[in-house]
């Protein structure tokens, strides 16, 4: 099935989780979420389900409490969502049939990528303790420091993938460019496999390996 729908482009976080890791998301909603009462009944179930579910996910990954905090960080987020009764709307594609997003929807889709990104830091550190560390350090003056991966060689052909991630999200996925002129299409594929040897070192092991 079709596992990833362009999540980076989510509005909210609602949107996000129904666009990231669709076969597990939908696992989970339909042997915990849905079994133990959606989100139907009080606000108080509707709080406990949303919590169980996303700290259960967390352990999933694994028996560290980042995974838990992932999965906390996210309910918190998703929580003021569903009570709100915004879970569900934003449902189509962002900007759809339109070259740009407008204010709202750029801001709903910077806001998500930050809830985000903030969650995988608990997701990918050794332990509760580093991630604090690294958003501190996130948070200080070398935030804004140049960083010397971002070589021009490197900027122009990343600028050129998410140009075709944008222009490609109302299709399956963002390589599905059959329909384009040969030199659009090498025009990608190109960057891509730029990209590839740039970013590329040491064999590691794929991430989903380890759960």
């Amino acid at each position: 099935m079709r596992n990833f729908a362009f999540p980076y482009f989510s509005r909210d976080i609602a949107e996000f989780w129904r666009r990231w890791h669709i076969s597990l998301n939908t696992w989970f909603r339909d042997y915990l979420y849905i079994p133990l009462g959606g989100s139907k009944g009080s606000a108080s179930l509707k709080v406990r389900n949303i919590l169980l579910v996303f700290l259960i996910s967390g352990f999933w990954h694994g028996a560290n409490w980042t995974f838990i905090a992932w999965g906390a960080i996210n309910a918190l987020f998703f929580l003021p969502v569903l009570l709100s009764g915004r879970n569900r709307a934003n449902l189509g594609t962002v900007a759809e049939g339109r070259l740009l997003p407008s204010p709202r929807e750029f801001l709903g889709m910077a806001g998500t990528f930050g809830i985000a990104v903030l969650a995988f830091i608990f997701f990918r550190s050794d332990s509760v303790t580093d991630a604090v560390d690294f958003i501190a350090r996130m948070a200080s003056a070398t935030l804004i420091a140049p960083s010397g991966l971002l070589t021009p060689l490197l900027v122009v052909p990343l600028v050129v993938l998410f140009a075709a991630e944008w222009l490609q999200r109302e299709r399956q996925h963002a390589l599905a460019i059959e329909h384009l002129p040969r030199a659009a299409r090498w025009s990608i594929y190109l960057p891509l496999a730029l990209c590839v040897s740039l970013m590329s070192g040491e064999a590691v092991t794929f991430i989903y390996f380890q759960f």
